[in-house]
């Protein structure tokens, strides 16, 4: 048999974020003054009672194996959490803690689909949706949700494409890339339309907390009983709390699914960092003021980018209302060139703006949303100003 690496590998396309990440963090290690808008990652220092629970653990010898579904102080934490801000309540075995919110969706593909599954994922959509489906042997089904929509679906359109094929449905709200909410007309649509056609609702929430302007996130699972059983809600502590490196997520759902998950990680990774865990629930426990205060952060650095944004000819944006992304819209700037080089999509802009104006950024092809480019304002409020001023002075240069 030939040493060859199976289809099935070659098939799964690699992470474009991390990869325009490696690439600015390269030029920066050559000693270039590189403004990165690339990667999902709060600036603020993970606080430091998380970091004097880290350090406890430690000295508490937290350091052993520990049940593959997650310590029961982390799941008391977890089920108190849900608790407190939705009003939802779970027990222990409804849950199940991951390496990570990334490791816990994982999980949940691997263990609903069968090859031929469908999933219905609207795009824009994180670059990570469509392959993990893919590696479970399902089927992606895409839904568009143009820019004149927020974003956001059409629900006729999205009913359209349920089949009997359909298992589940990825709402990732609020939304990476493009910031957009949902709110609770969209949600209870959704809702009813999931219990009519019998399909899960896989709830990404990991930016649940970074939501602005006033407004409140629904978790979906909070509308009923019926929904909340075809609910598999995903979070973690990564971007809340400035904690990206401790890799702690988790699932809630159905006990008969999250006992399969518990099953396929067991075999898969076992157990999440046990000291991590310990970590983990003293941030869900604590007082929650330096949320609201990164959150308060965010929405000026917001403000800030978008208003530079759309004054820069050229270009423009949505104002998004979560998360910590915008997506900048390039469309009138294709054809034109810099230098010799002409700009056809937004690959062809992110590296020239990377290479010439020294700022990273994500092209829209990622996200499958050619003719933007996704800017994280996860950075400080200086590295937006002077990001934006260089991404101005760029497009001036166009001819």
């Amino acid at each position: 048999m030939p040493l060859t690496i199976s289809e099935k590998a070659r098939k799964i396309a690699p992470s474009a974020t991390l990869a325009m990440d490696a690439r600015a963090k390269a030029l920066m290690a050559e000693g270039v003054s590189v403004v990165s808008f690339a990667a999902g990652e709060p600036d603020f220092n993970t606080p430091d009672i998380v970091k004097d629970a880290m350090r406890e653990a430690m000295e508490k010898n937290l350091t052993r194996y520990a049940p593959t579904s997650g310590t029961k102080e982390l799941k008391d934490a977890i089920i108190y959490r849900l608790k407190q801000d939705y009003n939802l309540k779970y027990t222990p075995e409804e849950i199940c803690v991951s390496s990570g919110a990334k490791h816990s969706l994982y999980n949940v593909f691997q263990t609903l689909l069968d090859p031929g599954d469908e999933v219905i994922i609207d795009n824009p959509c994180w670059v990570s949706y469509p392959e993990m489906v893919r590696m479970a042997g399902g089927t992606p089904v895409f839904l568009y949700c143009p820019e004149t929509q927020g974003f956001l679906p059409d629900m006729e359109d999205l009913e359209k494409l349920v089949t009997p094929r359909t298992k589940a449905f990825v709402l990732n709200n609020p939304s990476n890339p493009n910031g957009c909410i949902w709110n609770r007309q969209q949600l209870e649509k959704l809702a009813k339309m999931a219990i009519k056609h019998d399909f899960f609702i896989i709830a990404d929430e990991i930016y649940d907390k970074l939501v602005y302007d006033g407004r409140k996130h629904v978790s979906i699972a909070s509308l009923g009983a019926e929904i909340k059983k075809r609910t598999i809600l995903i979070n973690g502590v990564s971007k809340s709390y400035a904690m990206t490196g401790f890799r702690i997520g988790y699932a809630a759902g159905p006990k008969d699914v999250i006992k399969a998950m518990t099953t396929y990680q067991s075999q898969a990774t076992s157990n999440a960092s046990t000291p991590a865990q310990h970590a983990a629930a003293v941030a869900l426990t604590m007082p929650q003021d330096c949320v609201e205060e990164m959150r308060y952060n965010f929405q000026k650095r917001r403000d800030k980018m978008v208003s530079m944004l759309n004054s820069t000819p050229g270009l423009g944006c949505n104002m998004p209302h979560g998360a910590f992304y915008v997506m900048m819209n390039i469309t009138e700037l294709f054809g034109k060139k810099f230098g010799d080089k002409v700009i056809n999509n937004s690959d062809d802009f992110a590296m020239l703006l990377l290479e010439n104006a020294h700022v990273a950024a994500v092209p829209g092809s990622a996200f499958m949303a050619e003719g933007f480019c996704r800017l994280s304002y996860a950075t400080s409020m200086e590295n937006v100003i002077e990001g934006m001023t260089r991404i101005a002075n760029f497009v001036k240069e166009l001819k």
